[in-house]
């Protein structure tokens, strides 16, 4: 039976801040130290120690071109100190869906307005941009090698296709989709998983919760993207 510490499934705190007049919800994860994180995240993205993980909600069209500086800013604002993760979304971050199985647990934030395939040509001049940007945050209980977090990130993203070709939706991800993998750091002397491919045992529990907390993100998406059409 595997047991796992109870800071290696670190929940994410919903937030909400004020900013230019308008209410944002953001996510944050308060990792504390000795946790490794590996991401494509506009902040503190690669590979390496980090103390927290900021999903902040932006309006849509948003215009900013210093990301990066604008997420530290909203970090700092959220009292998190050190070295982090952040992450943007124009989706409902307030509507996160989640998933957990023995030792992973999964948040993603859905947004589906640009979504499109990875490999296809890219279309003409855009009109205004909608919501949009699938975001993928994932705590592993263990510490995974340098080579098991890069594989992770690649399971991560093929449970994520897969589960948005299932709920009906005709796209591979967002031209900005973004996955964070959180993992403890390997004790002085002390060993860490060498994969994550999705057959191996931390893998399929990596890409069945992505499948899962993605499935159900990408149909509440598209139901209230009908309702709202109906409005």
């Amino acid at each position: 039976m595997d047991v796992f510490p109870e800071v290696g499934l670190c929940a994410p705190e919903l937030t909400v801040r004020e900013e230019a007049g308008v209410s944002l919800p953001q996510l944050v994860w308060r990792l504390g130290p000795g946790q490794r994180v590996c991401s494509s995240a506009v902040l503190g993205g690669g590979l390496g120690e980090r103390g927290w993980v900021l999903n902040a909600q932006v309006p849509p069209g948003y215009c900013r071109t210093d990301p990066a500086a604008h997420l530290a800013e909203l970090a700092r604002t959220a009292g998190l100190e050190g070295a982090g993760a952040g992450l943007m979304t124009a989706a409902q971050v307030a509507r996160f869906t989640e998933a957990e199985e023995a030792g992973v647990r999964t948040v993603v934030t859905t947004g589906l307005g640009v979504r499109g395939w990875a490999a296809e040509r890219p279309p003409g001049l855009p009109g205004p941009p909608a919501a949009g940007t699938v975001n993928t945050v994932l705590v592993v209980a263990v510490p995974l090698s340098d080579a098991a977090l890069v594989n992770a990130v690649a399971t991560a993203t093929e449970a994520k296709v897969q589960a948005l070709l299932d709920a009906g939706a005709d796209c591979s991800g967002t031209p900005s989709d973004a996955v964070c993998v959180v993992a403890p750091v390997p004790a002085a002397g002390g060993t860490a998983e060498p994969f994550a491919g999705p057959r191996s045992r931390w893998g399929a529990r990596i890409a069945r919760t992505v499948y899962a907390a993605t499935l159900d993100g990408a149909r509440d998406w598209r139901l209230n993207s009908a309702r709202a059409q109906e409005i």
